[in-house]
């Protein structure tokens, strides 16, 4: 056989392999996006907001979404500008919101695995948080100016994410568990002096979420519902109805006046619980808990307290009609 006859043989044994692995890393850098943004912050509106705060609101909500401006299949790298708006209008008689938080960022995403049941990839975010005012954050009386403090902050996020999916079988619920592992530094950017020695610039995070899928199907005029094991097969609705989310996040710079363990001033957490009714599109009806050890509305950092939050949440939901 000829040196060109071998080369021939081989190049005909071999790509088609490569093809396919071709589109197998192709369908996967797409499904990839879909966990990216699926596991973005969900945005909420809130009646009587943050209950428990030392200030009382007559609502709250906060709007966010992630513009996925790199998604290509081509590549396990992706890229999206996340913008965050967050207001809590205030119960009094001009029903102000004096000082919304606004945080404006972008995050790069890196694929570190091919299985999308048990996902793994990093995520790296830079985020720009201001409040839009410019008066002086300290007051005459050494106390922080929350009227109309200025307050403004940069940061970066590492975070490592993964999670799994149960078995899918046919019909039947399943569920996910995702975590996420991160560290937000603040310092290397500008900052609002008065946040010196009394702001966690340096957070370690660990965010969990439990999730339920189910399928619904329509006969026509009759709506949504599950079908039962006799009746015949009709459009089908694929589902997430239920998620569990927790949020730790603890900050471990120096701060004035509390040791390193001091949760009272360090600590934030929250447990919330989101459900969608099956006449339900992509929103949850939303119940919060948690403390703030650090209140991350801006420039009322200093608030320490237990909170409830009640109200509706949407986000990327998987929510797919076949």
């Amino acid at each position: 056989m000829s040196l060109n006859c071998l080369f021939l043989t081989v190049f005909l044994f071999i790509s088609p392999c490569l093809f396919a692995q071709q589109l197998d890393s192709n369908l996967i850098n797409q499904q990839f996006v879909d966990r990216y943004k699926e596991n973005g912050e969900l945005s909420y509106t809130s009646p009587l907001s943050e209950i428990g705060a030392p200030s009382k609101y007559i609502i709250s909500g906060k709007l966010t979404t992630t513009y996925m401006l790199l998604g290509t299949k081509n590549s396990p790298i992706a890229f999206a500008v996340i913008p965050e708006f967050t207001v809590r209008v205030r119960n009094e008689q001009s029903a102000g919101v004096r000082t919304p938080s606004f945080k404006l960022g972008g995050s790069t995403f890196i694929r570190l695995n091919k299985n999308i049941n048990n996902y793994k990839y990093a995520e790296l975010s830079f985020t720009h948080h201001s409040n839009g005012q410019d008066g002086e954050a300290v007051n005459a009386n050494s106390t922080i100016n929350t009227y109309n403090g200025n307050f403004s902050t940069n940061y970066l996020t590492t975070s490592y994410r993964f999670g799994s999916f149960s078995n899918k079988n046919q019909d039947e619920d399943y569920s996910s568990n995702n975590h996420r592992i991160g560290l937000q530094w603040n310092k290397w950017f500008a900052y609002e002096k008065a946040l010196d020695n009394n702001y966690g610039f340096t957070r370690l995070l660990y965010n969990f979420s439990w999730r339920r899928y189910a399928f619904y199907f329509s006969e026509k005029k009759n709506g949504w519902k599950r079908k039962a094991n006799d009746e015949p097969k009709a459009q089908k609705l694929e589902k997430e109805y239920l998620r569990f989310n927790t949020e730790i996040s603890y900050a471990v710079n120096k701060i004035q006046n509390y040791g390193l363990i001091a949760p009272k001033k360090r600590l934030n957490a929250e447990l919330s619980i989101h459900y969608s009714l099956p006449f339900m599109n992509n929103v949850f009806l939303m119940a919060a808990a948690g403390y703030y050890g650090e209140d991350p509305y801006n420039i009322y950092f200093n608030d320490k307290y237990a909170y409830t939050r009640f109200g509706i949440s949407t986000g990327f939901i998987k929510y797919n009609i076949n």
